[in-house]
């Protein structure tokens, strides 16, 4: 934990970390009561959510190309609060439309906006932390990152659930507001380190380079950078597999949970939290004691674990249907997930170009999101004529053959 504990003495980092943790805890409340409206209106449909989840990540693939090529133009502290307080405006719609006509269809427009808007947040988030910390600190830095999702699970799905039962979805699109509020003020409160101030020499290259290039000659650049990096496309690979099975499992757990534990939102989110204490154990630990370790055996083994729990998260659930048991397995599932994302922008920073970062990131975002979209209606499609049980395992084999076939192939090239 000492280690852990210099990172956070730099005041930066500390900033932006703590401003993560309160925003992701509003979009904790946001995910909820958007679930909490689907069930209302289709019980137990996975296609519903399906549907709602798409206005989410349809972003990614319009805005996400164009993001990254002005994350790397632009101030990357300035696009971040920036887009705190613009979406803490637009949340701010959701419960007036909600008070004035039923239709889901107003909700999906601001959602689609305000997720247009997190495409810039998200790779400045991620390409703003080789600024703030020593380059010795990268797999602690992006340890803590990723552990500000995970606080944000416990905390936020488990208390979200109970939010929306008890006080209904306006309640939390409130609070979501005043978190992406808080947390642009903690962001804008952030300082440039010296190393990042610029001379009037290269900050006029850098207009003329601007200038020269064009936006879509930039997506090119990010495009032959990203596949002329083996490592960085190897990775993509990886993380493509991973968040195809997280599309392929998320819609379906979500409505197999609600019918075998009997609960719209309450059991789920706590269940989500159980998760979320295993993705924030495994974070810690991986980030503490995970540096003379290889991240791409991490990643597979990593793999191998999460296939062979995803397996017994199924089966238990389906045998006994109670939610202790859901609970500790989740914790599990959570504790093998955690260290793949860290290893992976680990690796990420290693080898990029910090000028080329917000492109990366954005192209890494296409990446992931095309697996889980493209996965998510497939499963939906699927759960219509076979049982979602049989998804559950079929995704954990997946992995599980994935992650074996990938370290056999690297323990023979050792």
């Amino acid at each position: 934990m000492s280690k852990f504990t210099e990172v956070l003495k730099n005041r930066n980092f500390l900033l932006l970390w703590v401003g993560q943790i309160i925003s992701q805890l509003g979009d904790r409340l946001d995910q909820m009561a958007l679930i909490g409206l689907v069930y209302a209106r289709a019980p137990g449909s996975a296609m519903q959510i399906a549907k709602i989840l798409s206005f989410t990540i349809i972003p990614v693939f319009l805005v996400g190309p164009i993001a990254g090529v002005y994350v790397d133009r632009w101030d990357r502290r300035r696009i971040m609060y920036g887009c705190d307080l613009l979406r803490a405006a637009l949340v701010l719609l959701i419960p007036f439309i909600l008070t004035y006509t039923e239709m889901l269809l107003p909700i999906y427009i601001v959602i689609f906006i305000v997720f247009s808007v997190g495409r810039f947040f998200v790779p400045a988030k991620l390409s703003i932390v080789p600024d703030l910390v020593d380059k010795k600190d990268l797999l602690l830095a992006n340890s803590l990152v990723n552990t500000t999702g995970m606080i944000a699970a416990i905390l936020g799905f488990g208390v979200s659930g109970l939010v929306v039962e008890w006080l209904g979805a306006k309640s939390a699109f409130y609070l979501d507001s005043l978190s992406f509020l808080v947390s642009g003020i903690l962001i804008f409160s952030i300082t440039k380190n010296s190393s990042q101030r610029m001379t009037l020499g290269k900050m006029g290259r850098d207009i003329v380079e601007v200038i020269r290039k064009s936006v879509f000659q930039e997506i090119k650049e990010g495009v032959v950078y990203f596949f002329r990096e083996k490592r960085i496309g190897f990775t993509a690979g990886l993380i493509f597999i991973l968040w195809s099975a997280l599309g392929a499992v998320y819609v379906i757990i979500i409505a197999f949970v609600q019918k075998t534990l009997k609960s719209a939102t309450a059991e789920l989110g706590l269940l989500i939290m159980f998760l979320g204490v295993g993705l924030f154990l495994g974070s810690l630990v991986y980030g503490r004691f995970g540096q003379k370790l290889s991240q791409y055996k991490t990643i597979f083994v990593s793999l191998i674990l999460s296939g062979i729990m995803l397996v017994v998260f199924a089966f238990a659930i389906n045998r006994y249907p109670e939610f202790r048991v859901a609970a500790l397995v989740s914790l599990m599932l959570g504790l093998f997930i955690a260290p793949i994302m860290i290893a992976s922008n680990t690796i990420i920073h290693r080898v990029s170009e910090n000028e080329m970062l917000g492109k990366i990131f954005s192209s890494m975002e296409i990446v992931m999101h095309l697996g889980f979209l493209l996965f998510m209606f497939v499963s939906s499609l699927l759960a219509e004529k076979i049982s979602k049980l049989s998804i559950l395992v079929g995704v954990g084999c997946v992995l599980t053959v994935v992650g074996v076939g990938a370290l056999v192939v690297v323990k023979a090239h050792d």
